[in-house]
């Protein structure tokens, strides 16, 4: 299996540290909202990333973090008269269900910045311990030159950097030895949340928390470092000189990064009004077509994000869903049991788009091609398996175009939703069964409808419910 690591610009061959596991760690995001697409797409990349190396018998310890103190959290819970934690949490319970609606498997951990604090010091004082590290009125810096490898992620020179230096300075840079250090602790302001440190009340600064977290979860070395193009410089190239400064080895053997993602080719902002968030995508489309748009190219190329496309992931969507729901008919309608000895045959075959799909994931996640090969699949479901077909090779045709979606994180095989009218009437039935006292059939279709995802709440108004 290979893949491009950002930190060589080559493709390489994965060889975990330790054998049969992989050790990866995925930036998460600041909760001061929902999350726009742009934060959807490391997510949906790198789980499924996850999802092949579990595919190919790998234990994979998958931690991604939420940022839950920052500047654009305090800022808005100022603006709506609530605390910083009040912010975060509403927003990482938000952003759970939309991960959840785009079928993205909970991480193995997810750290919460305001829960590792002391962590986060701990590292700060061995930091400035082994003297990579320094205190000024509170405030302490990174010595950024005291890493020799400094930029070695990025491809950036200290030099050319001191010369275009400014937009690594931060409030206090009058106080630096250096203009290119970075803060590892500022002091508190008035109205923000804060911790008591040995420099002073304040918190940490947003490099120093991945590298704690990873150390915590993962250990001082990992596999996998993955996020966003965006992060590269100067988010990672901060967080391998803290982590390899203070520990004494290399940070991690793979750096992954996916690519930009724009709307209607242009770069989306809030200032030119394409700001676009998941839920919001969520209300007209369904997520399994985003996620599915958001694969059909590869995860290094940037991704243009369109109505038109969105359409065009749909009907390609589809396709896939409709030959897999084609096949679930075939059968229950089968007259025979068991494959003819041309369907063996046929079966068989199925072992070239197995390879096909497998070797376009293991060239760096080429889901691009992999698609293509569930595509071949489809179309040779379609003309070998027929109202004449037995049901043992419908099931296994099924079953494989299943699985192979299943790795990128596609649900092909959906339970058929409830129509509202259906669970009005059984709600209808279960009153009547309670005004008769017959407790035992209204507790039976609650039951049932739970299982189809329908939750009740009797009130004083009648019984409301939702689903989930």
């Amino acid at each position: 299996m290979k893949l491009y690591n950002t930190m060589t610009r080559k493709k390489e061959e994965f060889v975990p540290l330790e054998e049969g596991k992989v050790k990866m760690y995925v930036c998460g995001p600041t909760v001061y909202n929902f999350i726009h697409i742009g934060n959807a797409r490391p997510m949906i990349v790198f789980d499924t990333v996850r999802r092949y190396f579990e595919y190919k018998g790998y234990e994979v310890n998958f931690v991604s973090n939420f940022t839950d103190v920052d500047d654009k959290i305090i800022k808005k819970a100022l603006e709506e008269g609530v605390t910083a934690d009040e912010i975060a949490a509403r927003y990482i319970a938000e952003c759970k269900k939309d991960m959840e609606d785009l079928n993205i498997k909970p991480a193995t951990a997810n750290p919460l910045a305001t829960q590792e604090i002391g962590g986060m010091i701990e590292m700060i004082r061995e930091l400035i311990e082994k003297g990579h590290a320094y205190e000024k009125n509170g405030t302490v810096y990174f010595r950024t030159r005291s890493f020799k490898d400094y930029g070695k992620l990025s491809h950036k020179n200290l030099d050319d950097l001191q010369s275009g230096g400014r937009e690594l300075l931060v409030s206090g840079q009058d106080e630096k030895e250096d203009p290119l250090d970075f803060v590892l602790w500022k002091p508190k302001k008035d109205g923000e949340p804060f911790w008591d440190a040995p420099w002073s009340k304040g918190r940490p600064g947003w490099h120093i928390e991945c590298s704690e977290m990873s150390r915590k979860y993962l250990g001082e070395q990992i596999d996998i470092h993955a996020g966003g193009e965006d992060l590269i410089f100067p988010h990672h190239e901060n967080e391998i000189a803290q982590s390899e400064a203070c520990n004494g080895k290399e940070f991690a053997r793979y750096w992954m990064h996916n690519g930009f993602l724009n709307i209607d080719n242009k770069k989306m902002s809030k200032s030119l009004g394409n700001f676009r968030t998941v839920r919001e995508i969520g209300e007209k489309y369904d997520l399994q077509v985003f996620r599915f748009f958001m694969l059909s190219a590869h995860y290094r190329s940037p991704l243009n994000f369109s109505a038109e496309l969105m359409e065009a992931a749909k009907n390609s969507l589809e396709r896939i869903t409709n030959a897999a729901d084609q096949l679930k008919h075939l059968m229950e309608t089968a007259q025979t049991e068991q494959m003819t000895d041309v369907e063996k045959e046929n079966a068989a075959k199925t072992a070239e788009f197995i390879k096909e799909f497998e070797d376009a994931m293991e060239d760096d996640f080429n889901t691009a091609d992999a698609i293509t090969a569930i595509f071949e699949l489809v179309k040779f479901a379609n003309t070998t398996a027929d109202g004449e077909s037995s049901k043992e090779y419908a099931k296994a045709l099924f079953d494989l175009i299943v699985r192979l979606c299943d790795i990128l994180g596609l649900i092909v095989d959906k339970e058929e939703e409830m129509l509202d009218a259906d669970i009005e009437a059984l709600i209808e039935e279960r009153t009547k069964a309670r005004k008769e006292k017959n407790f035992k059939r209204a507790d039976e279709i609650r039951d049932e409808l739970l299982e189809k995802g329908i939750v009740l709440k009797d009130t004083r108004e009648g019984v409301q419910w939702k689903r989930v």
